[in-house]
């Protein structure tokens, strides 16, 4: 049973490769990509013939050496000339070749998973997902290592091997052939019989090349989990330290330094740790290796040096016989000398596996019917609508809400009780909800936390258009009606601008936006809890001002009873005693 299991483990790692590797193959760059290859390939068995070549150049250049013959001995230096050249440049051709391929290959698998994980907010329910703590298959780690490092491995380690298997396959199947009519018989005595075997180099190439590989894989097993685990640590040393630079500030004021110092050395000593039993699993598996090198080096010789001092072969021919050895034991070896580099990438495809798997959980469509609608006076509607936590608990149950041009509506309730993800269900983004939600077209969110790129403020401003729609004058506009005249002259300056404005700024430049966009239908997520009272009445009242002359309306989470004022109408969220989460529809009072 647990080899019947080893093989099913194996045809389901063979069929997760495939499916890696394949779609680069059959896509809108599949010519260019086959072409590659198949040059590739050829290069490659260009480059083994080259190597048969040298394999029969080495007899008759010993030869000539050992009965001092001059005249063949310059012909063969002039014949080992243009073998050289030749070898030469098929070498580096076919390097030349296999990193362009990698180049290509990583470039669109790049490109491809970038935009499946930026498609239908993959990216954000795999967050989601990850702080819920649910099964790994379903919250992979850093999405941003899998896509940078695990991406650019995953091509130069299967271009690489696949070629090097190739190549060991092709040479086996040169050599195989050559060293079979080299070696001669061995005879031996068993009593009163005498036994004859055949193409006796080649029968103890296989033998010590198969036992060297049960070895090998013996010795090196660990390796494949210690380079996931490796791969796994080092992105989350990594992720820290950039979270540390994003909250540079909040960890300053706190003088949070010291637990910050603590949490990273922690990370680190993971990293260390298992880096340490990964070079201790090397460090026996390069002892085995260098000891089978070096032993291949004179094994030859010693089995062939017999026939060579009873005089039955030349020099030039041991020479050959050890060559043709050592092409054979070469090939044999290609799983012993690879073992290293097929763990790590045993784990690289491992991890993209299990990414790939998340991709499409995470893309599949939630329960929610959500629609846009652009018809004149359109409002919001939801019906039957329901909501789910990632922990697997209920946050509310087939609500009905509904809003009308015109209205304002203040969204309340508790901390905890689901504010901020009604706004998500009603922008389509919450993936664990059910029921029916309508918007209108023109409808913008303000989230809590303001994301803005690190480029031209201008950028920033018009983010996710294009700052080309815009001119200006309206530019500097829009930022005037959020109260940031002191920014109207840097649209072109590139800076971090979520570092750089304070939080009340931030604010205010979120808001610049819409005054920007101009929506019909805000909806406003504590839009305005960085602001001093005199801003807030300000903006609020030029927020109004924008739906009622585009015939929308302002839903609005807030806490601050100022902002209440600005709202006819309210809908509120209510723990009920069975600590479920009910939704009220108000009337204006």
């Amino acid at each position: 049973m647990p080899n019947l299991q080893k093989l099913a483990d194996f045809k389901a790692f063979v069929a997760r490769t495939w499916a890696l590797s394949s779609p680069y193959f059959k896509s809108e760059e599949k010519w260019q990509a086959r072409v590659l290859l198949i040059s590739i390939i050829a290069l490659n068995l260009g480059f083994v013939y080259t190597l048969v070549l040298f394999n029969e150049w080495n007899r008759y250049f010993y030869d000539a050496l050992q009965e001092m013959n001059y005249p063949v001995f310059l012909e063969q230096l002039l014949r080992y000339s243009v073998l050289a050249l030749i070898y030469i440049i098929i070498a580096v051709y076919r390097f030349y070749l296999t990193q362009y391929l990698e180049l290509r290959w990583r470039a669109w698998m790049t490109r491809t998973y970038l935009q499946r994980w930026l498609d239908h907010q993959v990216y954000y329910h795999l967050e989601l997902s990850r702080y819920a703590q649910l099964k790994p298959e379903a919250s992979p780690d850093n999405p941003d290592q899998r896509i940078q490092e695990d991406l650019r491995i995953f091509t130069a380690s299967t271009v690489g091997l696949s070629m090097g298997l190739l190549n060991a396959l092709v040479t086996l199947l040169s050599f195989v052939g050559i060293l079979w009519g080299l070696s001669g018989a061995f005879s031996f005595s068993w009593g009163e019989h005498e036994f004859e075997i055949p193409g006796f180099m080649l029968w103890v190439a296989i033998l010590y090349c198969l036992l060297g590989s049960a070895i090998t894989h013996y010795v090196g097993r660990p390796l494949i989990p210690l380079n996931y685990q490796q791969q796994r640590r080092e992105a989350d040393f990594r992720h820290n330290l950039v979270r540390v630079r994003e909250y540079s500030e909040a960890i300053a004021l706190d003088r949070g330094e010291s637990v910050e110092n603590r949490q990273l050395n922690l990370r680190f000593d993971h990293v260390v740790g298992n880096y340490l039993k990964l070079i201790d699993a090397q460090k026996r598996l390069t002892m085995f290796t260098a000891t089978f090198g070096q032993a291949s080096t004179v094994f030859p010789f010693i089995v062939a040096a017999p026939r060579f001092f009873s005089g039955a072969i030349q020099l030039g021919t041991l020479m050959q016989i050890a060559s043709a050895f050592n092409r054979v034991q070469d090939s044999l070896s290609w799983f012993i000398d690879n073992y290293d580099a097929l763990a790590a990438w045993r784990a690289t495809t491992d991890r993209l596996s299990h990414f790939e798997i998340a991709i499409q959980a995470a893309g599949r469509k939630s329960g929610l019917d959500y629609q846009r609608n652009d018809t004149a006076g359109a409002g919001v509607t939801a019906h039957n609508l329901s909501l789910g936590l990632p922990t697997g608990g209920q946050l509310l149950s087939q609500a009905q809400l509904q809003a009308q041009p015109g209205d304002s509506v203040l969204l309340s309730g508790p901390s905890g009780s689901g504010k901020s993800t009604l706004f998500r269900a009603l922008a389509g983004i919450w993936p664990l909800a059910s029921g029916q939600v309508e918007l209108p077209q023109s409808s913008m969110f303000i989230p809590q936390r303001p994301y803005f790129p690190n480029a031209a403020l201008r950028d920033a401003l018009a983010y996710p258009e294009p700052a080309s729609r815009y001119d200006d004058a309206t530019l500097q506009q829009a930022l005037r009606d959020a109260l940031l005249p002191h920014l109207v002259d840097q649209l072109d300056v590139v800076d971090a601008w979520g570092q750089k404005l304070s939080g009340g700024e931030q604010q205010r430049l979120a808001l610049a936006r819409v005054f920007l966009k101009k929506p019909a239908w805000i909806f406003a997520d504590e839009a305005t809890s960085a602001l001093d009272h005199e801003a807030e009445q300000t903006l609020y009242a030029r927020l109004l001002e924008l739906v009622r002359q585009s015939q929308g309306a302002i839903i609005s989470i807030a806490h601050r009873e100022s902002v209440a004022t600005f709202h006819s109408r309210s809908w509120t969220l209510e723990k009920r005693s069975d600590e479920t989460v009910a939704l009220f529809q108000l009337k204006q009072s």
